[in-house]
């Protein structure tokens, strides 16, 4: 099955996460992204949202997400995935996440991510 051309920008960006590069994943993102990981507060800007990534991923060994299932309508593409942390502390965090993008010209202008909790250790160190 192939996806459209939304679709494959959410898939092809969540799949950047596995290189660890908050630069290249903030290149998928408009000037003014909303980002809304819940329940934690929502973060405004490609500058600040990347900022926060390359901090993150400072603590982290690995990260995949798998994704379950993707779909659009339009500017919008809902995703359900698992999205699997292994922390350079030995931790490792696999967390099932409904995912809703909002695109504007070809970039993500609204993210945001629900989940349930870790369903092991926490991301925390």
């Amino acid at each position: 099955m192939s996806l459209s051309k939304n679709a494959q920008i959410v898939q092809d960006f969540c799949d950047a996460w596995s290189a660890l590069d908050a630069t290249r994943l903030a290149a998928y993102l408009t000037d003014d992204i909303f980002y809304h990981n819940i329940p934690v507060e929502p973060l405004v800007g490609r500058d600040v949202i990347g900022g926060m990534w390359g901090h993150f991923f400072q603590t982290i060994e690995s990260v995949q997400f798998d994704m379950l299932h993707i779909v659009d309508n339009g500017d919008v593409v809902l995703t359900e995935r698992v999205d699997r942390f292994r922390m350079k502390n030995g931790r490792v965090c696999d967390l099932p996440v409904m995912g809703t993008f909002e695109l504007r010209d070809g970039k993500i202008a609204k993210w945001r991510d629900y989940y349930d909790g870790p369903t092991s250790a926490p991301l925390a160190p």
